[in-house]
């Protein structure tokens, strides 16, 4: 019945639009789609892009890190840039683009990384070494968690985050 109600739908949608039928979608705004029909599941990856944005910011060869930071460790606006020697030492850094690289890969796929990421974006106006040293920090988490993927089943009302999918994401 289902199957019916798509072909329905299909020619009444042709009989308006100019269409015709696709593969299965692999990929999409950078990010991998993998599914499994048999177990209805979806992943969701931006392994690639997660890569491209380490190797962007010279953070390819960075050892891999946590998420986690010493409690005393806070970003606050007394760590940004005071004096005209420290901003122009920060305008060299690609902060701004670094936080909105971030951003993408957080809305999409990436949810784990959604608070700190809220952190260091308060600072896009006038970062300093501290901030930058978080966004750093993030990036060497996403160089561990590289395979980390979204996983969408069916029967399930709760989405499922922080998998590695069983097989590599090409």
């Amino acid at each position: 019945q289902y199957t019916r109600k798509i072909g329905s739908l299909k020619k009444a949608l042709g009989r308006s639009f100019a269409m015709k039928e696709l593969r299965p979608t692999k990929q999409i705004l950078g990010m991998h789609i993998v599914q499994d029909r048999t177990q209805k599941v979806l992943w969701l990856s931006h392994q690639k892009y997660v890569t491209k944005i380490l190797e962007r910011f010279n953070m390819s060869d960075a050892k891999p890190g946590s998420l986690v930071l010493p409690t005393n460790y806070r970003l606050n606006a007394k760590q940004c840039p005071k004096g005209e020697k420290e901003n122009a030492e920060m305008r060299t850094v690609l902060y701004a683009s670094a936080v909105d690289s971030l951003m993408y890969a957080m809305v999409y796929t990436r949810r784990d990384i959604a608070f700190v990421v809220g952190e260091v974006n308060r600072y896009m106006s006038n970062p300093g070494r501290q901030q930058w040293v978080r966004v750093k920090w993030i990036l060497r988490y996403l160089k561990r968690t590289l395979r980390v993927c979204l996983k969408y089943s069916v029967g399930k009302r709760m989405l499922e985050g922080a998998l590695e999918r069983p097989i590599a994401l090409g």
